[in-house]
């Protein structure tokens, strides 16, 4: 299969499921803060890190997997331009505790995620 159009369907299908999982867990919130997109944040994270390392270090696939998979569908999955909106809008609106706790909640963890995610794959 050509790489572009293996992106291009782990992308359609990373922001198709980021679009569900948003709006499902906005719509039980109810909330102000935007927890449907740390939510995405932090799962995002968590996969990168599981399927690169178990891309690059666990196992031989072929290259269309990391293309489809991490490209593609985590490209299209993840909402970093969403979560920099999203904090500016906090901060513009003065829920300036709200936009730092977004901000570092998701970075940190973010990375935590990552890290978990590379912890597990990198089992042997």
């Amino acid at each position: 299969m050509d790489r572009y159009l293996m992106v291009m369907l782990g992308g359609a299908g990373g922001s198709l499921t980021r679009y569900l999982v948003g709006a499902a867990i906005m719509n039980r919130s109810a909330a102000r803060f935007p927890f449907g997109t740390v939510f995405i944040n932090i799962t995002g994270s968590f996969l990168i890190g599981l399927l690169m390392t178990l891309l690059t270090e666990r196992l031989n696939p072929h290259p269309g997997w990391r293309l489809i998979l991490v490209v593609g569908f985590l490209g299209g999955y993840t909402t970093f331009s969403s979560f920099e909106w999203e904090t500016f809008g906090l901060m513009r609106d003065g829920a300036r505790w709200l936009g730092l706790l977004n901000a570092v909640g998701s970075v940190v963890l973010g990375y935590f995620a990552v890290w978990l995610g590379a912890l597990i794959a990198g089992r042997r």
